[in-house]
């Protein structure tokens, strides 16, 4: 029976040394998680954007779908998913359940509608400062979503880290797409659900303090950012 303290030892040692199966598992999970991320925020961004700029017919309604969004349920995502790209769905001839892919899919669809919701609010509050200023201008409906989403780059990084937390952290939607099959869709979440259920501490807590570190890693990097920016600013 090991104690807490040999589990704990075993844990660090496995970070210290790099173990092969863990750093395959690392990569696979930044992989899939800046992946989703990324094209969350090539969708939501100028979602969220447009929505905060603009009035327009059935806005409220749009508003009221992104917040509904943002809490979506995993589990339903996941099994949207795997709906669709099951062989007896409509995708399902593209071959990519049980693939990192679908994983991809799956957060990217969790992720979208935090990104576009938060920015939204970002961009409302900062549009009612350059009301006048675009309207001297005459500047091009593109053109105001352009200079916004610029201006406001540094809050939007927040909303980024946002999208990015909820995404490396998720379980159920890429267990039930990705299959946690090892060597192929195996990251760091299902990981520690599967090892701890088998007993394996040493690795499961291994990966736990790695995700801590990893959310650790880029929450300092954005606030190393958005301080730089503000001492350019009355620099």
């Amino acid at each position: 029976m090991f104690s807490l303290g040999d589990i704990m030892a075993e844990a660090f040692g496995l970070i210290l040394t790099w173990d092969r199966n863990l750093s395959e598992i690392v990569i696979l999970s930044l992989r899939v998680t800046l992946s989703a991320v990324a094209l969350a925020c090539l969708i939501g961004l100028p979602l969220g954007a447009v929505v905060g700029a603009f009035r327009f017919p059935g806005r409220g309604v749009v508003t009221l779908l992104l917040n509904t969004l943002m809490g979506l349920p995993p589990v339903v995502v996941g099994l949207f998913v795997y709906l669709m790209l099951s062989n007896a769905g409509p995708l399902g001839i593209l071959g990519l359940l049980y693939t990192p892919t679908a994983m991809i899919v799956a957060q990217t669809i969790l992720v979208t509608p935090i990104v576009a919701a938060l920015t939204k609010q970002v961009i409302e509050d900062l549009h009612g400062e350059y009301t006048e200023q675009f309207a001297s201008f005459g500047l091009t409906a593109r053109a105001r979503v352009a200079a916004l989403l610029w201006d406001a780059r540094y809050s939007l990084l927040t909303v980024a880290l946002a999208g990015f937390g909820r995404a490396v952290a998720e379980v159920g939607a890429v267990l039930i797409v990705g299959g946690n099959i090892n060597h192929v869709t195996r990251v760091m979440t299902t990981t520690i659900a599967l090892e701890t259920s088998k007993g394996n501490l040493q690795l499961a807590l291994a990966l736990g303090v790695l995700l801590l570190g990893l959310a650790l890693v880029v929450n300092a990097a954005v606030m190393a950012l958005r301080a730089s920016a503000v001492r350019a600013a009355y620099a």
